[in-house]
């Protein structure tokens, strides 16, 4: 464990990130200086088509200063057109949460609003298609830290060939962590943030999409600080010149967390890694007898949910003794049942989640 953490955030973001990630913190930077948005906001942009795997010619991306629901709510803002109708498929929280972006937005929309413990699947989009056929964007969430499934964006993928209905995936807690073929996929606009699995800090989020799809949203957008075309076009012509104060620091910190995403292999290690996480941990806990809220077949490798062990289970007491031992957790959010949740991603590795078993055989619960 890095020695200079006061504890290690297993969580789903802001994770625990790399000494060398917050040290890049430390240098200021003009906003309007070329060694900034040509030699760090610029690369950046770059470096997210190429991590991706896409082609310049055919995909784009934009960056947006704050969390990633801003980048949510300003793609389905300006993607959504007054005369469209978008479908949400839900399985938790956040794609709850973009109901209520539709709402704020007043667009047309239906929401499928399922279990949180159930898929959103293909025959589950089918469904829904086909009781609304004059839907023309689809939307969803990728890992639904909710509860930690992950959906099979591929069986949606494969149900919309075909149908000209622009897809929106929110995949703010995979990209990064989860190989994602966007170009095969045929998603059209795909939204993450700094702070998850490519492991910078929060400050910005960012849009990956098909260029036709992005530009056809000029004048579209309902709010001003939200205008993912007005951004995109100050960054394509200004060199990487943010419309409005960008992030600095964070925007470095990322440039950096990057850099050891590439080092580490790519997305394919960091998956890798994140696995190797995720088993560690929950062999572990199985072992001390703790119960998944997910069958394996359905779980995603990000953040796992556990049962309480008991009716008299104190989860807050179990939090601030793990805390004190150096590590936090997250509380559930499941409105069913009890549970607690612990992340897998950041710059953690197995050896951590080894130590995280150590200290919770050591305390009372």
């Amino acid at each position: 464990m890095n020695t200079k953490r006061n504890y290690l955030l297993l969580t789903p973001g802001p994770l625990s990130t790399s000494e060398t990630v917050r040290e890049a913190m430390l240098q200021d930077w003009c906003t309007w200086d070329k060694d900034y948005n040509e030699g760090i906001v610029t690369p950046i942009r770059k470096g997210l088509l190429a991590i991706a795997g896409l082609d310049e010619d055919e995909y784009t991306d934009v960056l947006l200063q704050g969390s990633g629901t801003y980048c949510v709510e300003a793609t389905i803002g300006a993607a959504v057109k007054p005369t469209d109708k978008l479908l949400i498929l839900a399985n938790g929280a956040y794609g709850k949460r973009m109901a209520q972006i539709a709402e704020y937005y007043h667009i047309d929309h239906v929401l499928v609003s399922l279990h949180e413990t159930e898929l959103v699947t293909g025959e589950v989009a089918r469904k829904a298609l086909e009781a609304n056929p004059d839907i023309t964007h689809l939307s969803m969430v990728h890992s639904e830290t909710t509860t930690g499934l992950l959906n099979p964006i591929e069986e949606v993928a494969e149900v919309l060939k075909g149908r000209n209905i622009t897809f929106i995936v929110d995949a703010m807690s995979s990209f990064g962590g989860v190989p994602i073929d966007m170009k095969k996929l045929d998603i059209d606009f795909l939204v993450s943030s700094a702070n998850k699995c490519i492991q910078g800090v929060p400050g910005f989020g960012f849009i990956i999409a098909k260029k036709d799809k992005l530009i056809a949203t000029k004048g579209n957008a309902r709010s001003l600080s939200l205008d993912i075309y007005a951004q995109w076009e100050t960054m394509e012509k200004g060199g990487g010149k943010w419309r409005f104060t960008s992030p600095t620091h964070v925007v470095h910190a990322f440039y950096q967390a990057m850099k050891e995403l590439n080092e580490e292999g790519g997305i394919v290690a960091r998956s890798e890694r994140y696995k190797q996480n995720h088993r560690t941990l929950v062999d572990g806990m199985r072992a001390l007898g703790f119960k998944t809220l997910l069958p394996d077949a359905s779980q995603g490798p990000i953040i796992t949910s556990f049962l309480y062990p008991t009716a008299d289970f104190d989860f807050h007491s179990f939090y601030d003794q793990l805390k004190a031992k150096g590590f936090v957790i997250y509380p559930g959010k499941i409105s069913d049942a009890d549970t607690f949740r612990i992340g897998n991603i950041g710059d953690i590795f197995p050896d951590d989640m080894e130590a995280l078993l150590q200290a919770i055989r050591s305390i009372s619960y």
